[in-house]
């Protein structure tokens, strides 16, 4: 699978032509509106085994076969080249694709209102392949320790179609909000702890659940040690029935981080007790907060630095969004909100505004300005091939157990192609 960043003048014929591909293999694979309507920047996945390399000023095959964890042998070889031999700049190489790892995939589904949307339906089987589990976003826990369930519709019967195990996502969201108080009572009223794992138990066991998700935040931090004896006493409780346990924490970098949303986060701890964890690795940049790359590689770097630390790297799971934001610009703080988009309306709307795409090599992500017809400035961060290819060679670095998507319903056709290209996704047995 090649990936190639558009330049001034390009066409899909060209681009076609140089890697071996065809227009059509690369309007399907990238879900092209109109082929004719690219953007200077725009990153294209172009469908084809392996890829290319074009040799740059001082490379050697010694040194483009480290690039790429082959030999300079096999790389030799395959290109009907001598070992020792120079290598000129434009030279064309080929890379022979590299062996699948299996990986853990994830994706959370949020169902919003009584009925779950067409949107929704058609993202959970198309995707449902991809995917080793669908965690059904969220059932509610209320403050006498019953359950409010999302609307399910045909997600539970679309995923296992797929192949996908499903999830139960447990939140201790109220009213819109992730709720301190309904969290400290689940966590310090016993009566209460009882009422929610049974419902839990019956729930999963009617609906076919495999893993009970619990995702509280905003806990206080004097509960740090209360969810941990609560997740305890689920571990155990969800073991009778055959059930997975696992957890979402935030994007911690020190045992010692201050701040609501993190105290209350024991890595070491859930590590032990859990089956596995999803970092919540996104929001760096977000709707209310100043423009930046929602995912940033070098802060998820940082997250992952730690929680191996602390975590048996089999057990971690990294979070990655499937989207972007458009900020309006001034940004002000407690103004208005920044709009939530897809990669695919990104590119759309650097195309409508005639904006170059650039890309932040530190936060390994692209973006772009423009001026809306109002005469507004926007700037927009989102996610593209490259920035998803650097967070699946982040994986592969740490031998993380897998990635968690947050969330689907979004359209990012270029994830899916390079995840299934690099990854043999596991599936559950039964």
């Amino acid at each position: 699978m090649q990936i190639y960043v558009v330049e001034q003048g390009d066409t899909l014929e060209q681009i076609a032509d140089t890697y071996g591909s065809s227009v059509e293999d690369i309007v399907n694979a990238n879900e092209l509106d109109a082929p004719s309507q690219l953007v200077i920047g725009q990153a294209l996945v172009i469908p084809i085994v392996g890829q290319f390399y074009f040799v740059q000023s001082g490379d050697t095959l010694s040194s483009v076969a480290a690039q790429f964890n082959i030999s300079a042998d096999e790389l030799a070889a395959i290109n009907g080249l001598h070992a020792n031999q120079m290598i000129y700049p434009g030279l064309r190489l080929y890379i022979p694709p590299i062996p699948k790892e299996a990986i853990t995939a994830n994706a959370y589904v949020e169902p919003m209102g009584e009925e779950v949307s067409q949107t929704l339906e058609t993202a959970v089987s198309t995707y449902s392949p991809f995917l080793t589990y669908l965690s059904l976003f969220s059932y509610r826990v209320n403050r006498d320790g019953t359950l409010t369930a999302p609307p399910t519709g045909n997600l539970i019967a679309s995923a296992k179609e797929g192949g996908a195990s499903i999830a139960m996502v447990i939140t201790n969201l109220e009213e819109g909000s992730f709720s301190s108080e309904v969290g400290h009572i689940i966590l310090t009223v016993q009566a209460v702890q009882n009422q929610l794992l049974d419902e839990i138990v019956n729930i999963a066991t009617e609906q076919g659940y495999r893993d009970i998700h619990f995702d509280f935040e905003f806990l206080l931090p004097e509960d740090r040690e209360a969810y941990n004896t609560f997740l305890r006493t689920a571990k155990e409780r969800f073991a009778q029935a055959g059930l997975q346990i696992s957890t979402a924490l935030a994007p911690k970098t020190s045992a010692e981080q201050t701040g609501q949303w993190y105290e209350a986060h024991d890595y070491h701890t859930h590590g032990e007790i859990v089956d596995f964890v999803v970092l919540m690795t996104y929001e760096w940049g977000y709707s209310y907060g100043p423009p930046m790359a929602v995912s940033p590689l070098h802060s998820v770097r940082d997250v992952v630095e730690y929680a191996v630390s602390e975590i048996p790297s089999e057990k971690i799971i990294l979070g990655q969004n499937l989207y972007g934001y458009d900020w309006t610009l001034p940004f002000v703080e407690g103004g208005e909100a920044a709009r939530a988009i897809s990669p695919q309306q990104a590119v759309h709307i650097a195309w409508e505004n005639n904006a170059a795409i650039q890309f932040d090599n530190t936060a390994q992500a692209p973006y772009f300005m423009y001026v809306d017809v109002s005469g507004q400035e926007h700037e927009v961060w989102f996610e593209d091939a490259r920035s998803i290819q650097a967070k699946f060679d982040l994986i592969r670095e740490f031998q993380l157990l897998g990635i968690s998507y947050w969330k689907l319903g979004l359209a990012f056709p270029q994830n899916w192609l390079l995840l299934n290209n690099e990854f043999e996704i596991r599936k559950l047995d039964g």
